[in-house]
């Protein structure tokens, strides 16, 4: 390709095309929080595309490609499975009763266009990465990277099968998940998914003049912070399970650690 731009450019047009498909099958479905399973399939798409037209050193494209790719598709599948036979997830549903008829056209901008623009930003750091021919080889930030992203995809992943099993179970119906993971970080999820951001970040940072692309790292960290992750969700926790509270005053809220002892 003549420019990185170009392949930036080319990458965005790739990503809203597919979000306005989600968008359109949501219509038909009647079912905003599709989305939701498009979020990491989006981002597989950039990082292949990205590798056929970038120029990079083969070794860290097939590297940030592969990583992402494995982390994409587990999270798309593991959404899948937890929305399968439910209906619409309850904050797609709010927005559907606030906005009424307009929903349908309300929502391309605020559910679709929205997650294609962030989607794109994030994944400043997946398309960098591949473009630059030096090194030509993988270095210490490399292995480092990888060995960071693991350990996220390890807490994410295991994090999502753990809770799985939790609400599988009858007798733990309205009852907090604080076992295994979650009794060292009330979101070993979220965490999990940081650190994925922060290794794919250290790969890239292999490469000159990319230290930039620590935008992406951030803004994934804030949204699960702030945004859409840890505030949203120990809201309609707390509104819902008034006993939330006390895993809140024992457990570390992102970073794992030791659970605080109750006292005598």
């Amino acid at each position: 390709m003549d420019s990185a731009l170009s392949i930036y450019g080319l990458n965005l047009g790739a990503i809203i095309g597919l979000m306005t498909t989600v968008w359109l099958l949501s219509l038909v479905k009647k079912d905003a929080s599709i989305v939701d399973i498009f979020w990491g399939l989006g981002f597989v798409l950039i990082a292949w595309l990205t590798f056929v037209e970038a120029d990079g050193y083969v070794g860290r494209k097939l590297l940030i490609t592969l990583l992402t790719t494995i982390w994409g598709l587990r999270l798309a599948v593991y959404i899948l499975y937890r929305g399968w036979g439910k209906e619409e997830d309850r904050r797609y549903q709010a927005w559907r009763a606030q906005y009424g008829e307009r929903f349908w056209w309300v929502s391309f901008f605020t559910v679709f266009a929205l997650q294609a623009v962030l989607l794109w930003v994030i994944s400043w750091v997946l398309q960098a990465g591949q473009l630059s021919p030096e090194p030509a080889r993988l270095g210490w930030l490399d292995g480092l990277g990888a060995i960071i992203w693991a350990v996220g995809f390890f807490f994410e992943a295991v994090a999502d099968w753990q809770l799985a099993r939790f609400k599988a179970d009858p007798a733990n119906k309205g009852k907090v998940m604080n076992r295994g993971l979650w009794g060292y970080t009330r979101h070993p999820n979220y965490f999990g998914e940081s650190l994925v951001w922060w290794g794919l970040f250290l790969i890239t940072l292999a490469t000159p003049g990319s230290w930039w692309v620590i935008i992406s790292p951030l803004v994934i960290t804030v949204l699960l912070l702030k945004v859409s992750g840890v505030t949203l969700l120990e809201k309609t926790m707390l509104d819902s399970r008034p006993e939330y509270q006390d895993y809140i005053d024992s457990t570390s809220s992102f970073v794992p650690w030791f659970p605080k002892k109750e006292g005598p």
